[in-house]
């Protein structure tokens, strides 16, 4: 259903499961393996795999906290996009790579629900492309003391909005890791 023409393909997009994004993040075991698993499983599948990477002032770039989480490796031919803003798109060469690969959708997974996950849901929809994300295989950390909601509520809101999301010619969506089917 993309709107990009001659992009049948799918990608599974890992965003920021970095140490200084994720070392707090709710139920942060349990979700780096749910998203180890589902690399794997598109490894298998012959799907690309793409690795996002945000850098800033406070995750400076090849610092402990900067790294991907040990749990999870990224084999050599898996492109790494790094980025400095929320939406993964934003300034950077994602497009590209996904368009080399002919990817019109994307199955998300990563962190934080509530910043750059949703900004790259976004960003991607507008961008043209149909966006699944794996409601199991996200987290953030809590921020309740600057008035958010738990860290569980904030996941569970988004999966729902996600779940819903459309417009014409793109589809969003919301799944559970055993779910999903890379095919479409």
């Amino acid at each position: 259903m993309t709107t990009l023409d001659n992009r049948p393909n799918t990608a599974l997009l890992v965003v920021d499961v970095q140490n200084g994004v994720v070392d707090e993040g709710h139920e942060r075991d349990a979700v780096v393996a749910t998203i180890g698993g589902l690399v794997g499983r598109a490894r298998r599948e012959g799907v690309p795999v793409v690795w996002v990477q945000h850098s800033d002032e406070e995750l400076v770039r090849d610092s402990e906290e900067w790294r991907i989480v040990g749990e999870l490796d990224r084999e050599g031919t898996e492109p790494l996009v790094e980025k400095s803003y929320g939406d993964s798109f934003e300034d950077t060469e994602l497009e590209q790579v996904l368009a080399e690969r002919g990817v019109g959708r994307l199955v998300v997974v990563g962190a934080e629900t509530d910043a750059c996950i949703r900004s790259t849901l976004h960003g991607a929809m507008v961008r043209g492309y149909d966006v699944t994300l794996v409601g199991d295989a996200h987290t953030t950390v809590d921020k309740t003391a600057w008035g958010a909601p738990s860290p569980e509520q904030v996941i569970a809101h988004t999966n729902l909005y996600w779940r819903y999301q459309a417009a014409p010619g793109r589809k969003g969506g919301t799944i559970k890791s055993e779910d999903v089917e890379f095919g479409g």
